[in-house]
């Protein structure tokens, strides 16, 4: 059951979180064009869901907990507890689903974006053309 096992539940919650995140993150980066807030806003996702397992000391008889969580926050464990190993791996699966998620970014706009951007400014150019003027720029005042 869910509520039951602490774990998928906690995962769970990370997944609803970085999707509220990732959202926000698009709509706050509005004033960007397209090509660029779709890379990265995938690269962000990228970072944000690559899992990485880890392993920790439980108590002082050597008992050890291995399990997996998103490779950015190993990370960061791994660094504020000086484990270079453990920071090494997971910073370069942090940088490969960056790479990764930022070619997403960029398929996406090429799929749809970038087809009717491009499409769009075609159309414009034939119609300045075809009424043979140059296009006119609003002034004020």
């Amino acid at each position: 059951m869910l509520i039951s096992d602490s774990m998928p539940l906690l995962w769970l919650i990370y997944a609803v979180l970085s999707l509220v995140v990732l959202g926000t993150g698009y709509m706050g980066l509005a004033f960007l064009p397209r090509l660029p807030r779709l890379v990265i806003t995938w690269m962000v996702a990228g970072i944000m869901w690559v899992p990485s397992s880890f392993s920790t000391p439980i108590n002082d008889q050597g008992d050890i907990y291995t399990g997996v969580a998103p490779a950015v926050v190993v990370a960061g464990l791994a660094f504020l507890e000086g484990d270079t190993a453990g920071m090494g791996s997971s910073l370069l699966l942090v940088a490969v689903a960056a790479v990764i998620g930022g070619l997403l970014g960029v398929l996406l706009w090429r799929r749809k974006g970038g087809k009717a951007q491009r499409g769009a400014a075609a159309k414009g150019r034939q119609d300045d053309q075809q009424d043979g003027q140059a296009r006119r720029e609003p002034v004020v005042g």
